[in-house]
Order: C-alpha cells, then structure tokens, then sequence
C-alpha cells in the first residue's frame, strides 16, 4: 500500500545500547516519532484509496501523536538541563518515569477517557507494532522508567529536602522567574487564603482583585508596549496564567477573556480600534466577555444564529448566547453575529464590539435589548456564567471589528491558538494545586500508625501526578514558544490543551482519593479542584474538538 512502512524498512531501528541514559530515551523518543510517521503514512494511505477514517482511528492518532511529542519535550528538557550542569537527581527520576511510563503507554493503550483507550492497532498494523517494540531503546527506557524503585527514590528525595517537593526546574529565562516569584508572593497573600470562601459562597471574585491584576500588569501582558500594554510573551502569560490558577481557577481565567479581546482587536481591528480599546483592556479598566456560543451550537460556530443587522449607524443584535463567563460585570462585550443571512457557514459571521453597562445585584443587566439568566455550576466559579438573550440591542456600526463583514470566523480563528496555550497553562496551575494539596495531607493525616505518603498507593499517585505536571508544562511551554516565533502551532496548541487539561483531571481525581472521605467534603480544598479541574477538558474546545484539530492537522 502507498506511504505504508514495510518490515523491511525497518533495519535502522537499531538494536544496540545506548552509552548513556537520556541517549536511550532519545532513542525511545525516536523509535516513537518513526512509529507515528508509520501510522501517519497508513491512515493517509487508507484515506487517499478511498477508505473512510472513523473517529476511533483519527483521535487515536491525535492521541498517540501527543504523546510522542509529550516525551521529545520531556527528553529534550533532560539533555538541555544536562547540558547546563543543572539536571539534579529529581530531574532524572522524574524524565526516566515520564518517558518510560509514556512510552509503555503508547504500546499497551492510552485512556483517553473513563472508558475510552486509543490503541496502536487502530492506526498500524500490528505485524509492524512489535518491531517497534522491541527496539532496544525501547525496552530500556520501559524497564528502567515507571518502576517501582524509582517512584520509591522520588519520594525518598521529597522527603529528604523538607519543603514544598519540587516538580522539576521551570527552564524558563530570569525574567519570567522573577515574574513567576511576584506572582506567587501575590497569590499566597491575596488569593490563596479566600479562594475557597469564593467557590463555596459562589460569590464574585472582588473587584479590589480586579483592580490589583490590572495594577500588576496582568491584562495587559502581551498586548503591545505603543498600546499601553508590557509587550511581552506568551511564554511569560504562560508563567503568570499557571501561578494565579494554581490559587484559584476563576482567577487564572480572568485574563484568558481579556487576551483573546486583545488578540482579536490587535490582529483584526482597525489602528482606531488599536487605540481606542487596547490600552484600556491594558489597564483593567475594560473587563472584556466573549460572546460566542449559542444554546444548540457549541463548537459549531458555522451554524450560529445570532443576527447583527444593519439599521443606520448601528448594528441591531437579536439572538440567543450561553456560557458567557463574566458577562454581567464585564462592560465589552466581544460578539459573533451573522451579518449576512444569506451566506449559512463561516462567511456570514462577524465579531461587533459591544459595549455595555456592568451589572450590579439589583440589575445584572440594564442596558435595553439585552437580559441575562445566570447558569448555576458544579465550579469554575468567581465570574458566573450565563444565558444572554438580545432583542435588537444597539452596536455602533464602527465597532464592527476592522470594520469589514464576514470577516468573524477567520478573525476568531487567530485568537484559538493563543487561548488554548493559556488553557493548557490554567490546567497545568490546577494541577499543581491538587499535588501540593494531595502532598501536605498525605504526610500530615496518619492511618494505621503512619503518615498516608507512606503508603505507596498513595505515594504512587503523587509520583505520577508530579511527572504529568512536569510532562504537559513542557509541551505548554513548547507551544508558547512557537507562538512567540509566529509559527503556525494549532496542532502544538491543541496538543498541550489535550493533554494538560486530562492531566488536570486525573490529578484532581488523585487528590480526592488520597484524602479519602475528606475529598468529597466541601470545607476540604481539593473537592474545590476537582469541579474546578473538570471543565478544562470542555471549554476552549473540547477533548474531542482537540483531537479532530490535531489528527486534521497532521494528516493534512
């Protein structure tokens, strides 16, 4: 079959040891991306005979192909700090583990669900599977990687150090460090100790919050320095979105609404547009929603119903929106509308830049033609969400963003790349948050006469969720970085995405487990972390939504 591997190309998987370790997980890591270039080449051979591809198959590419690239950035970051003189004993268990456990993953299943698994004989015949297999790299880095002797040597290494366990070192440059220790400071003294009053009284984040992230330089972070902005990268949202949502999730997500305003206006807006509205989204002084999603469409966005139509000077909006995050405070309103009736895809949509009064308690929305029902929910909470209903309400014509029609789609489609990036950095935050929880309570609640980290059911799982966290920031920081290169990096977004947000899940889920009854209680922090943790596989674009993106992209 054309692009199809045969047995007989496969003589340069060499079956020789390495000289040094990380030389053999390089070679495991190689071994893999030759494996998803084999699957790649049978699925588009498949494809281009005629064969329909179901779902099962593609996503289970999109999966396999995440974690290959997952352990290339964990091999990567263990021959860089190597380099450096800096790779410390916790570095090396934890790549060893992540590689290994990674590795073995691929060959025996990925659960890409309670009950879903994506498994190599979906994308590669399995005549060709044991080749791979038994490359020597290959079960070296197996044998030598998630075993019990090393997770037990981790702990050991926690323990000894007496403090806050390290998660291996953030390889990012001084000035992002001196950013991530400001905002820590920040979070220990004003976040962290409310955060949980907010969730359980589901009451606002306060408005003095607001005032100090803008004070902080937060909402303006990347926009440019000429709009009144620090210019600076994505790398660096990356930092601020991973500390401020490890103290609480809603306030690692304030941000997110004012980046993807900033991204829209700075990429499509017209330079009176630039002007008028970045330095205030900058400041603080604008709190931006994204108004995109409508009750029967959620990422069908080509079959939204909202209509904008043109009456003199304005745009008359009339239509139904829903989960829309902070739509009663916020006082811009970023909607995409149907501008052209005609046209039923992605060519009649346009985004209007609404503005709006903020809303108060005895008036969550008082401007005429707009109403709003807010959407009670399990966590994800400081700003509310809500069902926003438009009866003909009133958009200046020159807020049309660039101030040209059936543009929208496109528009929306620059700013993906950038939200799913600070996405997958608020689900690597969260993660954090449910280790450090999981970590204190293990050693300070005792059963049977010991400490639970004792125990290695329980020091098992926080091995595994210190090895995740350190695996999905890397591929997080990966993506940052061909962002700031300008680089095309919708599958590098959607792969970061796609995987910090499951690797929030399942270390969410281990931090209730460990703190047994205790986790389901709600005066216990991590019950907070698992309802907070459960809506990142979902918003931004949902796992499924991640996958489709990236086997697309890589099948071209």
């Amino acid at each position: 079959m054309p692009g199809k591997l045969r047995m007989d190309e496969l003589s340069d998987l060499k079956q020789t040891e390495t000289t040094s370790h990380l030389e053999c997980l390089d070679g495991a890591a190689r071994v893999v991306e030759r494996l998803v270039e084999a699957a790649t080449g049978q699925l588009r051979a498949e494809r281009s005979a005629g064969a329909r591809l179901p779902q099962h198959r593609t996503h289970a590419l999109a999966w396999i192909s995440t974690y290959s690239a997952a352990i290339r950035s964990l091999v990567n970051y263990g021959r860089k700090l190597e380099r450096e003189g800096r790779l410390t004993d916790v570095e090396k268990l934890i790549v060893s583990i992540g590689v290994g456990e990674y590795v073995e993953q691929i060959f025996a299943g990925i659960a890409i669900g309670q009950n879903e698994t994506a498994r190599l004989r979906h994308v590669l015949d399995e005549s060709l599977i044991d080749a791979f297999r038994n490359d020597a790299d290959v079960r070296k880095a197996i044998a030598s990687g998630n075993s019990a002797q090393n997770r037990a040597s981790l702990v050991g290494l926690w323990l000894q150090a007496n403090d806050e366990p390290s998660l291996g070192d953030p390889d990012t440059d001084e000035l992002l460090e001196s950013m991530r220790a400001e905002i820590k400071r920040f979070v220990a003294t004003e976040i962290a100790p409310e955060a949980h009053k907010w969730h359980l009284a589901n009451d606002y984040i306060p408005a003095s919050v607001l005032t100090q992230l803008g004070e902080l330089g937060i909402f303006g972070l990347t926009i440019p320095a000429e709009y009144g902005g620090s210019g600076l990268s994505k790398s660096a949202m990356c930092v601020v979105t991973e500390e401020l949502s490890r103290g609480f999730l809603g306030v690692g997500s304030l941000g997110t609404r004012s980046e993807i305003a900033a991204e829209l206006i700075r990429a499509g807006g017209t330079e009176e547009q630039k002007r008028k509205w970045l330095p205030l989204i900058a400041s603080g002084t604008c709190v931006p929603t994204a108004v995109f999603t409508e009750p029967d469409f959620g990422s069908d966005l080509a079959s939204l119903r909202t209509r904008a139509s043109r009456v003199g000077d304005c745009y008359e909006i009339t239509g139904n929106k829903t989960w829309i995050t902070h739509a009663s405070r916020a006082n811009l309103m970023v909607i995409l509308a149907r501008t052209d009736p005609a046209e039923k895809g992605y060519r009649g949509l346009s985004i209007l830049l609404a503005e709006k009064t903020p809303g108060t308690p005895d008036a969550l929305f008082p401007d005429a033609g707009l109403e709003g029902t807010e959407i009670e929910v399990l966590g994800y909470r400081g700003m509310k969400e809500f069902e926003l209903s438009f009866q003909s309400f009133k958009v200046p014509a020159e807020n049309l963003l660039g101030e040209v029609e059936g543009e929208g789609f496109k528009q929306l489609m620059q700013t993906f790349e950038v939200a799913r990036i600070q996405t997958a950095a608020r689900s690597v935050g969260v993660a954090t948050a449910a280790f450090m929880q999981a970590w204190r309570y293990a050693n300070d609640r005792k059963q049977f006469g010991r400490p639970l980290v004792e125990f290695e059911r329980v020091s098992d799982k926080l091995v595994m969720m210190a090895v995740e966290i350190l695996i999905s920031r890397q591929l997080v920081y990966f993506a940052a970085r061909q962002k700031d290169s300008d680089t095309r990096c919708d599958v590098e977004a959607g792969m970061s995405k796609l995987l910090a947000a499951k690797v929030a899940w399942a270390s969410a889920d281990a931090c209730v487990q460990i703190h047994g009854g205790n986790g389901f209680a709600l005066e216990f922090e991590a019950s907070r972390i698992l309802c907070d943790a459960r809506i990142l596989s979902i918003f931004e674009g949902a796992a499924e939504i991640q996958a489709e993106v990236i086997a697309r992209g890589i099948l071209g």
